[in-house]
C-alpha cells in the first residue's frame, strides 16, 4: 500500500484497509445516505443494521464529518451501517429506532468535545451550535460520550460499545476537567464502553468490525493499536508484558563518587601537597550513602568486597524489571518495546498530587510516536474495585493510497435530506454552519508536527503527516464542481489542520521512527525536516487551471515559520490564493508565553509579513494579514499582555473577537494550568513553575489588554497600568495606550458572536453594518474594494 508519494516511510506493520474480504452484506450495495430511520432501512431492503453509529452532530455525509467517514468506511467493507444523529437522550427509546445492531454501537460526541461545544472559556453557555441545523444550541448533552454510551447500554445491554471521536481521544486517561475544576477518571471507566478508539480510527474500526463479525468476543480484542480498554486485576491476557514503573518522580538512585576522567586537578593538587576538595566531598557523600545502603537497592545490593582506594563502578540489576530479562551473567537486557508497558501514576495519585499529574502527562506525550511508542497503563480504584486502563500504542498512519481510498468513498457531500426545508434546501433556517464552512473546501492532509501546547490536533491526529495524492485532491475538486449545489467557481480551502504541511516529513525513516521530540519546528525547524513546498505549489497550479474553477482560496491556518523557508510558495500563495485577508497565528509577541506555547518568536512573523507585503505589491493587490493572539495563556504575565497591547497599537490592530486560553483535556498547556508545572521539561518536586492566569479579574485584565481600544476596558487598564508603574502609557497622545478621559459606557462587552455576549440590558447598540463591508475578526483594517454586484473586489487578474 505504500505509494511513491508517501511522506513517511517508516515500517508500517499494518494490514492494508483494502485487503479485507468484504462482509456478506456487501450484496445490498451502496446507500445514497446511510439510513437514519426504519423507513430508510426498508427502502434499502435491510432487516437490521450490523453497526449503528450514534453521534452528537447532525448527519452530514461529507469527509470532514467523522461519523460519515467511519460509516462509509464500514459500508465499503460490506457492513450495513445506520446513523442515529443528535438523539434525545432523556431515555433509551431514541436509541432503539433502528433496532438492535448485530455487531456493535459506535459512539461519538461529534467533531468537537461536547463541553467545548457547549461552554465558552468563561464557563458561559453557548446559545449556538455550528453542527446543528439552524445553529441551535442544546441539541447534545454535556459529556455526550458518557450519556450516549449509557443509553446504548440501557437499550441493548449485551451489544458491545465502541467509543471514538475527539472527546474520547482527549479523555483516554485520567485528565483535568476545566468545567468541574477537578481531575476526572478515564472516559473508558465512566462510559463503561468495551473499547475506546483514539486518533484517526479507520484502521482500528475496520479490524475490530471484521473480528467481531467473525464471532470473536470483544473482551479478547486487546491487541489493536490506537485503542483503550479495561483490564481487571489478575487478567491472564496481561501476562507476558514487561512493566516499567513510572508511578513516581525523583526516585533516588545509587550514589557514586564523581571521578575526573583526566585527573588533571587531582594530580596538580597532589604535587602541591594538597587534595581536591570537590572530589573529597563527592567521595564522602558516596561513602556515607554506601554505609546507609542505597535507598532503592538496599545494603544487600552493595558489592561484598570493594577496595575503597580503587572505587570501581559496579553494575547491579534493576529490581524493577522481571528477572527473566537478565542473562546468567547478570547483564540487563532491554525489554522489547512491543511488549513493554509503562505504568503511570494511578487516578487516585494524579487526582491528589499535581506533580504526579504533570509527570503522567509528560510521559503520555513522550509516547506518541507510532514508530517507538510503548503501551501505557493507569490504575483506577483500589481493592475490589481496582481495574487498569490499558492504552495501546498510537495507530499506524495511513499510507497515501489508503488516504485516497478514504476520501474517494461515495459521500453525498451534503446534509441528510431530513434536515432540508420545504423547498429541499439547506441554506435557510435549517442551515448547518459547520457544513457551510467546508461545503466547497478540500482536506488534503491530516496531522500536525507543530506541537503547540494549547492545541489538541497532535493528541488526536498525530504528528506524522498523512497526505492524499494530487490526483485524489483534483478528483474531489471536480466532484464539488459537478455535483455540489451552489458552487460558483470558488474553492474555499485546500488545507487541513495546517495549510502548508502537505507532504512534509522527516528526511530519515530511522530518525522519524526513533524521534521523541514533541515538535519538529520548535525551538527551530529541525535539520531533518524536509521543508519542500513544491508538491503543494504544483497542486495549487493544477487545481486553479481546472475548467469551471475560478478561484482557489487558502483558509486553513498557515505555519508561517515553515512558509518562509520557501519564498516561491509564499509568492504563489499571495499572488493567487489570498482573498484579501490571510489569517495566521503568532499568538503572542513575548518570549515568556511563546516558550510555553512552543511557538516561534515574533521575528518569524515580521519576516513573513515582509514577504507577504512584497509579493502583494508585485501582484498589484491590497491584501492584509490577520494575526491571531491568545490572552491568559499559562506563562503569560501582566507585563507580557501590556507589551502585546503596545505592539497591537503600534501596528494598527484592533482585536474584535478575543481568544482566551481554553484548557482542553489532555493538552500540555492544560497541564500547566492545573499543576503550575512545565511538562515540556523533566518533572521534579522543585522543577520550574509556571505563572498561571486564574480568576475572573485577572483573565478579564488580559482580555482587556487585547481590546485596549474598547472604552469599557479603560478603567481596568488604568488601574493596572498604575499598579505596574506604567502610568506613562495613559494619556491623550498617539503613543499612549489609553486616554485619560472616560466616555459614558456601561462596562459591557459585545462579542462579534452576539448571541454569546454578556452585556447588560443597556448594552451599547452595535454599529450599523455597511453594505458590502467585510467584517473580520480584527477591525481597524480597511474594507476590501467593491466589485460589481456588491461582491468584494480587488480580484481582477487572480
Amino acid at each position: 500500500m505504500n505509494a511513491p508519494v508517501d511522506v513517511s516511510f517508516f515500517t508500517r506493520a499494518a494490514k492494508p484497509l483494502t485487503s479485507y474480504r468484504k462482509y456478506w452484506a456487501a450484496r445490498f450495495g451502496t446507500a445514497k445516505f446511510l439510513p437514519t430511520s426504519r423507513a430508510e432501512m426498508d427502502a434499502l431492503g435491510w432487516d437490521s443494521c450490523d453497526i449503528i453509529v450514534v453521534t452528537g452532530d447532525a448527519y452530514v455525509d461529507h469527509p470532514s464529518f467523522g461519523m460519515a467517514v467511519i460509516g462509509r468506511m464500514l459500508e465499503a467493507q460490506g457492513f450495513r451501517v445506520g446513523i442515529i444523529a443528535q438523539p434525545e437522550w432523556q431515555s433509551a427509546d431514541p436509541f432503539k429506532t433502528l433496532g438492535k445492531p448485530n455487531l456493535f454501537f459506535g459512539v461519538t460526541a461529534g467533531n468537537m468535545d461536547s463541553m467545548i461545544n457547549r461552554y465558552t472559556a468563561d464557563h458561559k453557555i453557548r446559545s449556538d451550535d455550528a453542527y446543528t441545523p439552524g445553529d441551535i444550541g442544546g441539541k447534545r448533552p454535556d459529556r455526550a460520550a458518557l450519556v450516549y454510551s449509557q443509553r446504548c447500554r440501557e437499550a441493548y445491554k449485551d451489544v458491545p460499545i465502541i467509543l471514538g471521536g475527539i472527546e474520547g481521544s482527549l479523555r483516554r486517561i485520567a485528565h483535568y476537567d476545566y468545567w468541574s475544576d477537578k481531575v476526572r477518571r478515564s472516559v473508558v471507566v465512566d462510559a463503561k464502553c468495551d473499547l475506546l478508539l483514539y486518533g484517526n480510527a479507520e484502521r482500528a474500526i475496520v479490524e475490530i468490525a471484521h473480528r467481531l463479525a467473525a464471532k470473536e468476543p470483544v473482551a479478547n480484542i486487546t491487541d489493536v493499536r490506537g485503542t483503550a480498554f479495561i483490564r481487571r486485576t489478575g487478567d491472564e491476557t496481561a501476562n507476558g508484558w514487561f512493566e516499567i514503573d513510572s508511578t513516581s518522580v525523583d526516585a533516588p538512585g545509587r550514589v557514586e563518587a564523581h571521578v575526573n576522567p583526566y585527573l588533571m586537578i587531582s594530580d596538580q593538587a597532589r604535587e602541591q601537597g594538597a587534595t581536591c576538595a570537590r572530589e573529597d566531598e563527592a567521595t564522602e557523600v558516596a561513602v556515607e550513602a554506601e554505609a546507609k545502603g542505597s535507598p532503592v537497592l538496599g545494603k544487600a545490593a552493595r558489592p561484598a568486597a570493594a577496595n575503597p582506594a580503587i572505587k570501581p563502578l559496579t553494575f547491579v540489576a534493576n529490581p524493577n524489571l522481571p528477572s527473566t530479562v537478565h542473562t546468567a551473567q547478570g547483564k540487563i537486557k532491554v525489554p522489547p518495546r512491543d511488549r513493554s508497558v509503562i505504568r503511570l501514576p494511578s487516578y487516585e495519585q494524579v487526582k491528589s498530587d499535581a506533580v504526579l499529574y504533570a509527570h503522567a502527562n509528560r510521559v503520555l506525550h513522550l509516547e506518541t510516536n507510532p514508530g517507538n511508542a510503548r503501551a501505557l497503563v493507569q490504575a483506577h480504584g483500589e481493592g475490589a474495585t481496582a481495574r487498569d486502563v490499558w492504552i495501546t500504542p498510537p495507530p499506524i498512519p495511513l499510507t497515501t493510497a489508503e488516504m485516497d481510498y478514504v476520501f474517494d468513498l461515495p459521500y453525498a457531500r451534503s446534509p441528510h435530506p431530513r434536515y432540508a426545508d420545504e423547498n429541499g434546501s439547506h441554506d435557510a433556517a435549517t442551515k448547518i454552519p459547520a457544513w457551510e464552512m467546508i461545503r466547497f473546501s478540500v482536506n488534503i492532509m491530516r496531522g500536525c508536527f507543530g506541537g503547540c501546547t494549547f492545541c489538541s490536533i497532535t493528541e488526536h491526529e498525530g504528528r506524522i503527516i498523512q497526505s492524499r495524492s494530487e490526483d485524489s485532491v483534483i478528483r474531489e475538486i471536480e466532484a464539488i464542481r459537478d455535483t455540489v449545489k451552489g458552487f460558483t467557481g470558488a474553492i474555499s480551502d485546500l488545507g487541513g489542520p495546517t495549510a502548508n504541511m502537505y507532504r512534509i516529513g522527516c528526511k530519515s525513516p530511522e530518525i522519524e521512527a526513533a524521534c521523541r521530540k514533541p515538535s519538529c519546528v520548535y525551538p527551530g525547524i529541525c535539520s531533518n525536516l524536509n521543508t519542500d513546498h513544491n508538491p503543494l505549489i504544483k497542486m495549487y497550479r493544477r487545481a486553479r487551471a481546472l475548467k469551471g474553477v475560478k478561484k482557489i482560496l487558502i483558509s486553513s491556518g498557515l505555519r508561517y515559520d515553515l512558509a518562509v523557508q520557501s519564498p516561491e510558495y509564499v509568492k504563489e500563495l499571495v499572488t493567487h490564493h489570498v482573498g484579501g485577508y490571510l489569517k495566521i497565528a503568532p499568538e503572542h509577541t513575548e518570549q515568556g508565553p511563546l516558550t510555553k506555547m512552543m511557538k516561534p518568536g515574533i521575528g518569524s512573523y515580521d519576516k513573513f509579513k515582509q514577504m507577504f507585503e512584497k509579493y502583494s505589491l508585485e501582484a498589484g493587490k491590497k491584501q492584509f494579514l490577520i494575526p491571531y493572539f491568545i490572552a491568559a495563556h499559562p506563562g503569560t504575565s501582566d507585563e507580557d499582555m501590556m507589551n502585546l497591547a503596545i505592539w497591537l497599537k503600534k501596528n494598527g490592530f484592533r482585536a474584535d473577537q478575543v481568544q482566551t486560553f481554553y484548557p482542553s483535556p489532555m493538552a500540555t498547556a492544560t497541564t500547566m494550568y492545573h499543576t503550575n508545572k512545565n511538562p515540556l521539561r523533566k518533572i521534579t518536586r522543585d522543577s520550574e513553575t509556571v505563572d498561571i492566569v486564574r480568576g475572573e479579574r485577572r483573565r478579564r485584565l488580559h482580555k482587556a489588554f487585547l481590546r485596549y481600544h474598547d472604552p469599557n476596558n479603560w478603567p481596568v487598564l488604568r488601574d493596572a497600568l498604575k499598579a505596574m508603574g506604567r502610568a506613562d502609557l495613559i494619556g491623550n497622545g498617539k503613543h499612549h495606550l489609553i486616554p485619560t478621559f472616560q466616555p459614558m459606557t456601561d462596562g459591557s462587552y459585545t462579542s462579534a458572536r452576539r448571541k454569546n455576549s454578556t452585556g447588560t440590558a443597556t448594552t451599547v447598540k452595535a454599529a450599523p453594518v455597511v453594505k458590502g463591508r467585510l467584517l473580520t475578526r480584527h477591525t481597524g483594517l480597511p474594507p476590501l474594494a467593491q466589485g460589481a454586484g456588491g461582491k468584494p473586489g480587488g480580484r481582477k487578474g487572480r
